[in-house]
């Protein structure tokens, strides 16, 4: 039975709620401060802390400091007076699991103590992972031997069993979004939805309703009730990319949901409560986005209460060979090739190249060539023509925009082989037609209405292929 130890100097308080935690079928016991609270952890070791702030002797800030320095691990829920957010934010860095408005919601601390309690589980697991990081340097989707990987593996380590939110930031296609699934991986609601949702890929009239929902009637178009994100991702993990480009208004709502944890659909009178860890990402500079007015600095500050810092992949180049690896076996089972390496020559050039759209443009450049290759090697002949050369733009900008599938890197010429479309013999009808198109469109330099005209199809035709495609990609954030 998981033991729950209560620290709350009001007596009233204090046995009100050792009786309701031992209602729900906890081992409660109370103390009446946070020097009294550290001697009943000390004795019997409890393995869910929750307490007041404002307390004699020993307040609950020094006593959440003393509980992270011993050996034990106890889940911390800290109960804060009613629009101290600051406080709130403190705690959860030092390392409290949650914390909880007070005059306290029963519905809320229940949840929470739930959650706790299976954190216990996702310890385990992150020690399998532990093992795993020190072997191969591997965390979940993240690959890396570097410094600097390993620096990221240790932050996602130690942040992923609490709920804390957490502001993922970088370049465009260093892996935030895969840092946000090793998070959610590791943590007690890994059993739980995940929920990615990218700001800047929803028009502005739309984008409340996809994250907060909607009830029917709301708006013109509105025949039905639906669930936002929120609702979407309950006891899981909702992941808000490119957060600055959330609307102004939309970011204020935001606000209060993260404070009040409670949302309003809209068109909704009612409030709904909500259990879910708000992940954000950015390839923005979050201070020049507040300095901008891009970003609401309360926004800013209550998401950033933990920071984690992508690296961009020419600042680790020693990782590129352990990433275009798992890249190729990824390539192999979807294209249904047997490609087994890189050759040396190809590697130099990997290594050498400053890649100014990081993983993503990587992955993109591996697709390519495993597609080309089928087999085998692959080589320096593989490469997209002009590979690294002065004047070559994997995009239009120099840089893999999200989204952005592998057929949009047009090279600037091509050569006869390059126009060649190799299939196995094996290979499904759908990846044929696959192949065909994406080198179709290489040829044409992207161009779409050419490359319909030369496969002889509609231009709708194939966008709606390039969608499918997309859809079906497993994308780099």
């Amino acid at each position: 039975m998981e033991k729950v130890l209560i620290v709350e100097d009001e007596q009233n308080a204090r046995t009100g709620l050792t009786e309701l935690v031992e209602s729900w079928g906890y081992r409660a016991e109370c103390a009446a401060d946070g020097a009294e609270g550290l001697e009943r952890v000390i004795q019997w070791s409890p393995s869910i802390v929750v307490t007041d702030l404002m307390m004699p002797r020993m307040d609950g800030m020094e006593l959440l400091s003393r509980l992270m320095e011993l050996p034990q691990r106890v889940a911390v829920v800290v109960l804060t007076a009613q629009g101290s957010i600051e406080s709130a934010v403190e705690a959860m860095r030092m390392g409290a699991y949650d914390y909880l408005p007070k005059p306290v919601e029963p519905v809320r601390l229940k949840t929470i103590l739930q959650n706790a309690s299976r954190q216990r589980e996702a310890d385990v697991a992150l020690e399998v992972t532990r093992r795993q990081l020190r072997d191969t340097g591997v965390l979940g989707p993240l690959v890396g031997n570097s410094p600097e990987m390993k620096a990221i593996f240790t932050l996602i380590e130690r942040v992923a069993p609490s709920n804390v939110s957490v502001l993922v930031t970088g370049e465009s296609g260093t892996g935030k979004e895969l840092v946000a699934r090793a998070l959610h991986d590791l943590s007690s609601r890994r059993n739980k939805p995940f929920v990615a949702v990218n700001c800047a890929a929803i028009p502005e009239t739309l984008i409340e309703s996809e994250i907060f929902g909607h009830e029917r009637g709301a708006f013109t178009g509105a025949v039905e009730r639906r669930a936002g994100c929120f609702e979407l991702a309950e006891e899981g993990t909702l992941l808000l990319d490119e957060i600055g480009e959330m609307p102004a208004a939309t970011q204020a709502k935001l606000l209060r949901v993260l404070e009040d944890r409670k949302l309003r659909r809209l068109g909704s009178k009612v409030e709904t409560p909500v259990d879910v860890r708000v992940i954000a990402a950015t390839n923005k500079n979050p201070q020049e986005a507040v300095a901008n007015g891009e970003l609401r600095g309360d926004l800013f500050y209550r998401l950033n209460v933990f920071n984690i810092q992508m690296p961009p992949l020419r600042g680790h180049r020693g990782d590129v060979k352990p990433i275009a690896a798992k890249m190729i076996d990824a390539m192999n089972e979807r294209h249904h090739c047997s490609v087994s390496g890189l050759t040396d020559g190809l590697l130099a050039r990997l290594v050498a190249y400053d890649w100014p759209g990081n993983v993503r443009e990587l992955r993109n450049t591996i697709e390519r060539a495993t597609i080309l290759a089928g087999t085998g090697l692959l080589g320096i002949e593989h490469l997209p023509p002009r590979f690294g050369e002065p004047g070559f733009a994997p995009a239009a900008h120099g840089a893999m925009p999200r989204g952005v599938p592998m057929y949009e890197m047009a090279p600037q010429r091509q050569t006869a082989d390059d126009n060649a479309v190799r299939v196995q013999v094996g290979t499904t009808v759908n990846e044929a037609e696959k192949q065909l198109i994406l080198r179709t469109l290489i040829s044409t330099h992207n161009n779409k209405t050419k490359a319909a005209e030369i496969l002889g199809i509609s231009s709708k035709t194939l966008q709606n292929k390039l969608k499918e495609y997309n859809a079906a990609a497993n994308g780099v954030s």
